[in-house]
């Protein structure tokens, strides 16, 4: 396999790239698109068996039911990075090992019901939050320690509809090729 190849299996929708400046009508579509995750991720995942679920996005990558796992770990993350950034003053959020958390026991559950209902929970209250936001609330901005940045409660609207999009596209690429690389 080339770097190119495994580049895109790496990031199948592309880099994160951040945009400096929005639109309202983007940030919404950004909204809707992390408000239309849970299902998405239920619609993939809901008739899988275990060996589906312990297949593979990528060379030494996750297993589909680690992405999932894991996406309710991160959001959760960013639930709570939105409310420190509304309710401190710039605030700096703690990073986490994902790589570590994904190998814990919950991690690597083949049961995926807890996680779905914690990202359901999540992103509906992700969503009424991010729908109240003010034009200033969206400049507020807490600080990533781990990348030495500040980052606006809009570019993290951005961050985790990639994120999202980022993640339904490995289930889908793992779905495609069955864990085979």
């Amino acid at each position: 396999m080339t770097n190119e190849e495994f580049h895109l299996l790496k990031y199948p929708i592309g880099e994160l790239n951040i945009p400096q400046n929005s639109t309202s009508q983007q940030i919404s579509e950004w909204i809707n698109e992390i408000e239309q995750f849970p299902e998405a991720v239920v619609a993939l995942t809901k008739n899988l068996s275990n060996e589906q679920l312990n297949w593979i996005y990528r060379p030494e990558g996750w297993t589909i039911k680690q992405v999932v796992h894991h996406c309710s770990d991160s959001h959760m993350n960013s639930l709570i990075r939105f409310k420190l950034a509304l309710t401190e003053d710039m605030p700096t959020i703690k990073p986490y090992y994902e790589d570590r958390w994904a190998k814990l026991v919950d991690g690597n559950s083949n049961d995926l019901n807890y996680s779905l209902m914690l990202l359901k929970g999540l992103h509906a209250k992700l969503v009424i939050l991010l729908r109240s936001l003010t034009p200033n609330d969206l400049k507020r901005q807490y600080i990533h320690p781990e990348h030495g940045k500040r980052f606006s409660l809009e570019q993290t609207i951005y961050i985790y509809a990639w994120h999202s999009k980022h993640h339904l596209a490995h289930i889908k690429q793992a779905l495609k090729h069955k864990g085979e690389f």
